[in-house]
C-alpha cells in the first residue's frame, strides 16, 4: 500500500512539471526564510514581482510546491524582475535545477554598473559555465568559460557577486568566475536582452528555480 501511494506521488509530481515518472523532478520545499541581510525575491507561492519574459515561443511558467518551473519552450523561457534592482555592489543567489533538456537551465542576466551581462550555467550543449559577454565574446569564447559536468535532476546553488572591482560567481561551494572589471566591457546576447535588468532564463530546457534572494 505504501509503495503504491509513493508511486502515485511520483507520477503526479512528474506530470505537474511536464516530465515522465522516470525523469528527474524537483522536490517540494517549504517556503524558506532568508538569512539575515538577504531579501527574498521569490515568496515560494506566486510570481509576485516577476513577469514572464515575452521572448516568443516560450514555455509555460508556473509556481508549484515552492518552486518556479520554466517550461521548455521553442527557444527561451524566463522571468524578469519588475522591482528595483541595484546596478552595483550586490550579491544574488538562488537554487536551480535542469529538469528536462540539454542546455542552460540558469541564464542569469544582471547589471554591471551601466552595462549588463549574463551568467550561463549549462550552456552550449549542457556543460559550459561562464559569463556572456565580455568584450563581445561569449562564455564559450572568453576566459570565464569552463566545462563542468552538470547533473540533470540535481539542485545547484548559484551565487553571483558584483563589486566595483570584480565579478565573482560560485556553483555550490566552487568559485567558477573571478573576473576583474577594470578595462573590460560587458554585454548580453541579443536573445536575452529582454531579461534586463535582472532575469533568469532557460534555453530549450525545463528548469526549476527556488530560494531566489538578494543582498546589498
Amino acid at each position: 500500500m505504501r509503495t503504491g501511494l509513493w508511486l502515485l506521488s511520483v507520477v503526479a509530481l512528474s506530470g505537474a512539471f511536464g516530465c515522465r515518472a522516470d525523469e528527474a523532478a524537483p522536490s517540494p520545499v517549504e517556503v524558506f526564510e532568508v538569512e539575515e541581510g538577504w531579501t527574498a525575491l521569490f515568496d515560494g507561492r506566486s510570481l509576485d514581482g516577476w513577469a514572464v519574459t515575452n521572448f516568443g515561443g516560450e514555455g509555460r511558467v508556473e509556481v508549484r510546491d515552492g518552486t518556479i518551473v520554466l517550461g521548455m519552450g521553442q527557444f527561451l523561457t524566463g522571468i524578469t524582475w519588475q522591482g528595483n534592482f541595484p546596478a552595483d555592489e550586490y550579491e544574488v543567489a538562488l537554487e536551480a535545477m535542469q529538469v528536462v533538456g540539454n542546455d542552460f537551465f540558469c541564464g542569469m542576466t544582471f547589471p554591471v554598473g551601466e552595462e549588463f551581462c549574463s551568467l550561463i550555467v549549462g550552456g552550449w550543449g549542457g556543460s559550459v559555465v561562464g559569463l556572456s559577454s565580455i568584450d563581445g565574446l561569449d562564455a564559450s569564447e572568453n576566459e570565464t568559460g569552463r566545462g563542468i559536468r552538470l547533473e540533470r535532476g540535481r539542485w545547484y546553488e548559484v551565487r553571483l557577486r558584483v563589486t566595483p572591482e570584480r565579478i565573482e560567481a560560485w556553483l555550490d561551494d566552487e568559485k567558477v568566475v573571478d573576473l576583474e572589471r577594470a578595462g573590460r566591457s560587458f554585454g548580453t546576447r541579443p536573445e536575452v536582452r529582454l531579461s534586463q535588468p535582472f532575469g533568469i532564463a532557460a534555453w530549450q530546457t525545463t528548469a526549476a528555480l527556488r530560494r531566489i534572494r538578494l543582498r546589498h
